[in-house]
């Protein structure tokens, strides 16, 4: 056992022991959380234009900042961009984190030094809680891979602007900076094949016992590891002991990653964005992932399927019920306020609090009235390629086709790029038919009704939706597709 990995277990109990504390009493903990935010917001122009002084709870917060995206509040992040203090939390902050945005176009969101911290010690809490589980801490000894997007910054504002990836590059803790990889030179090159063509020759000799990273993106550097190897990635890489990923659901990439790896690998899922390190999986063998209560961000939860109302109710974390939808909204001190991140999660616990993430509140699929959301479409997947054991699905996206001929009924389309075809193309679009339909009360009723045709299942050729990304300047690093369109924009793109 290296030094690192013996250091690291005392170090994780203590961490688990502080967790364990404020997870006592939750709801407390969130309580006080919004009232060190509101003492401070009050301090802002935000604050100012909203009232923040006067408010006290949960109650009069709903009842003064309104639910906006990022969008709705870009009055106050383009004052921020422009050099503005005291906006939306005291004083400027630190980063600027720039991303795409999954539903919109560039986004800059502040990162403060208040709430910087959140984004450091979650990622590294994660470990350190999968360490104190298990006992498992040899990977600390090898090389740590973390695929993510340029730590080159731009000024903004006099603000340093990025990637969240590679601003959080720049607060690796010493102690690792020579277990990182990639190398800096390498990390920062801007075209992602290039890049990970730098990549897999700089890894190939090294002993990778930690790997991280979006699936998709991950799934791209172990196939070119194969490529180059002929072998499979466990056996090129015989320490590789644990697998930490997040940003999308899983279950679709797990099949043929793992068939990629060829034995058995741990794996950890975090809730990173650029909004806030959100959750993590505390407990390997618990899919659920503990909502972290205290670390500057309070959280509200919207019921889905009323989000779009005028009103909707806004619950506290006491009032949240498990297995059902909700929508996240933040107010943290990154100075984000009523701040809808777009994600939906469901409670698969509480006392502590888990949470999976289940979708996005405008990725879904209501073109005819069903509502069709990202985890029933994921779970339909699942369940057909457990059916299917021979099928491994690289990427998919699932759209409406409506019929221009009224004697001609409109349906759902998925667009699915296989690693490994289904033997019976039609048995497996029954399977997804079929399943989908158990779960969605309201697109089984179209069906029955003859309104909807059953679905057209139609398969993409090789590298289709890595093409259509590169197309949009998204590919690699953070970028994800969407797995529900309530357009055709998506699937004709990759159609095109």
């Amino acid at each position: 056992m290296g030094l690192k990995s013996a250091l690291s277990r005392p170090v994780a109990a203590y961490v688990a022991r502080q967790y364990a504390q404020w997870q006592q009493d939750p709801i407390g903990t969130q309580q006080k959380v919004l009232k060190g935010l509101l003492a401070q917001g009050a301090r802002t122009a935000f604050g100012h234009d909203h009232n923040l002084a006067g408010a006290r709870t949960a109650q009069d917060l709903a009842a003064r900042v309104p639910v906006r995206d990022y969008e709705a509040l870009s009055p106050y992040f383009n004052r921020v961009k422009a050099g503005e203090a005291n906006v939306l939390w005291p004083g400027k902050p630190l980063y600027l984190a720039k991303t795409s945005g999954t539903t919109s176009g560039a986004k800059y969101i502040p990162l403060t030094k208040d709430s910087i911290p959140n984004h450091i010690n979650g990622a590294r809490d994660a470990l350190l809680h999968y360490v104190h589980r298990t006992g498992k801490s040899r990977f600390l000894d090898g090389k740590l891979m973390f695929l993510s997007g340029s730590p080159e910054l731009e000024m903004v504002g006099g603000i340093h602007t990025g990637r969240l990836s590679g601003i959080v590059n720049h607060h690796v803790p010493g102690y690792l900076r020579r277990n990182q990889m990639p190398s800096y030179q390498i990390n920062i090159i801007e075209d992602w094949e290039t890049k990970l063509d730098r990549i897999v020759e700089e890894t190939l000799p090294q002993p990778m016992s930690l790997i991280s990273g979006i699936p998709p993106w991950v799934q791209m550097y172990f196939d070119r590891i194969v490529a180059r190897t002929g072998r499979p990635v466990g056996e090129v890489f015989p320490q590789f002991d644990l697998f930490v990923y997040g940003g999308v659901n899983f279950e679709p990439y797990r099949k043929k990653l793992f068939d990629t790896i060829g034995r058995p690998v741990d794996s950890i899922e975090l809730f990173p964005a650029s909004e806030g390190f959100l959750a993590f999986q505390d407990e390997p063998s618990n899919p659920g992932m503990l909502l972290l209560l205290d670390a500057g961000i309070y959280f509200e939860f919207i019921p889905a399927e009323r989000f779009f109302e005028p009103s909707p109710p806004r619950l506290t974390l006491a009032e949240v019920e498990l297995d059902k939808q909700y929508a996240l909204v933040l107010n943290s001190n990154a100075g984000l306020w009523g701040y809808s991140l777009g994600d939906t999660v469901r409670f698969t616990q509480k006392y502590p609090f888990r949470v999976v993430v289940s979708g996005r509140i405008k990725h879904f699929l209501s073109a005819f009235g069903e509502h069709v959301i990202g985890e029933e479409v994921e779970q339909t997947l699942r369940e057909a390629m457990q059916q299917h054991p021979e099928v491994e699905v690289v990427e998919f996206t699932v759209a409406p086709r409506v019929s221009d001929d009224p004697a001609v009924p409109s349906r759902h389309e998925w667009l699915i790029e296989f690693a490994r075809p289904p033997h019976d193309a039609a048995a497996f679009a029954a399977a997804l038919e079929t399943g989908l339909r158990r779960r969605n009360v309201y697109y089984d009723d179209l069906l029955a009704g003859n309104i909807l045709a059953p679905l057209q299942l139609t398969p993409l050729p090789t590298g289709a939706f890595q093409r259509y990304m590169k197309s949009l300047g998204k590919l690699g690093g953070q970028n994800k597709v969407p797995r529900l369109s309530n357009d055709r924009k998506v699937a004709d793109g990759l159609l095109g």
